[in-house]
């Protein structure tokens, strides 16, 4: 009889456990990666006509024009191709060009 009320109070125990564990991981790994997701997709989304942006391909190049199931990006090779908004991955930012500075 002893023995039954132990087992039982170590199932319990352990359920506690895994749900603290999966909370914690829940917390601390799942809900940032899914915030940070979220963030990007939102980004994505707001390119406006000119912003340079890349496609989840890899593809770079310039909004031309955007409506709500399509945006039209213009390649450097001066070709424009349709892609959907979910296949906007980020707006690809440029460095700042410097002047170099002269050892006069």
């Amino acid at each position: 009889m002893f023995l039954d009320a132990a087992k039982s109070g170590g199932n319990s125990s352990f359920l506690l456990i895994i749900a603290v564990l999966y909370g914690a991981f829940f917390w601390f790994y799942i809900r940032p990666r899914s915030k940070k997701a979220k963030a990007r997709r939102s980004e994505a989304s707001q390119v406006e006509v000119g912003d340079r942006v890349q496609t989840i391909g890899g593809l770079i190049g310039t909004v031309i024009s955007r409506t709500d199931t399509s945006v039209t990006l213009r390649t450097a090779g001066g070709t424009d191709l349709e892609f959907i908004p979910k296949a906007i991955a980020q707006k690809f930012v440029e460095p700042v060009a410097t002047e170099p500075e002269s050892n006069e």
